[in-house]
């Protein structure tokens, strides 16, 4: 066994024998997630767990009091306090949070799920992946998905639609009939009705969209 080998077998004995401290919430009508994910993420490290349940509101905010802290979880290792959830998962080597930081993991789940669901509706329907009818779904899935989330709080789309639509900024209604027409013109899509009204309608929406964005990143 080499050097490097034993270094890492006992690392992992070390940390396997460590003992870490956990307060968490416990209480009748509230279990907090964040403690519950905090315990998760030590036992997959190897800690035994010496926990301790705040069950009572007075009871966690004497302890948040007592220690300074605003939030629990509160973990402590090897006697030093490491924080909260997000503190630990830090220590464990995860990239910390970043307040504000554009993430584009909510845009890659949408058309990632929206492909494959294309796909297998034409596997279901045709017998093969790859049709144009699947990129057709892929598209109308795909403006379904991304409808209904504006549709969620038309009015908060429509003020954050306003600051870079070049329509919008003309025309305002435009932006409360953005989302309906979007829904609208991708179920048309995904149903094949109606082609010659559900294509111009979308060829209109997107390529307004398009000159938008190109112009509040590129020329703005």
């Amino acid at each position: 066994m080499t050097s490097a080998m034993i270094s890492a077998a006992e690392g992992a004995a070390q940390e396997s024998a460590a003992t870490a401290v956990l307060y968490r919430m416990v209480m009748a009508d509230h279990l907090c997630p964040s403690g519950l994910k905090a315990k998760y993420l030590l036992e997959r490290h190897g800690f035994a767990i010496e926990a301790h349940r705040l069950k009572t509101r007075p009871e966690t905010d004497a302890f948040k009091a007592e220690h300074d802290v605003k939030t629990t979880p509160q973990i402590w290792i090897d006697g030093e306090r490491i924080g909260g959830y997000d503190a630990l998962r830090v220590h464990f080597g995860d990239a910390p949070k970043v307040k504000g930081a554009t993430s584009y993991r909510p845009v890659i789940a949408i058309f990632s799920v929206c492909a494959l669901l294309a796909l297998a509706v034409s596997w279901f329907t045709f017998g093969d992946l790859f049709t144009l009818r699947a990129f057709e779904w892929f598209i109308g899935f795909s403006m379904t998905v991304l409808a209904i989330q504006k549709l969620q709080n038309v009015e908060q789309f429509s003020t954050r639609f306003l600051n870079y639509d070049l329509l919008a900024r003309r025309y305002v209604p435009y932006s409360y009939a953005y989302p309906y027409l979007e829904a609208g013109a991708a179920i048309l899509m995904v149903s094949g009705a109606l082609v010659w009204l559900s294509a111009p309608v979308a060829l209109f929406i997107g390529t307004i969209g398009a000159a938008s964005v190109f112009k509040a990143v590129y020329i703005v």
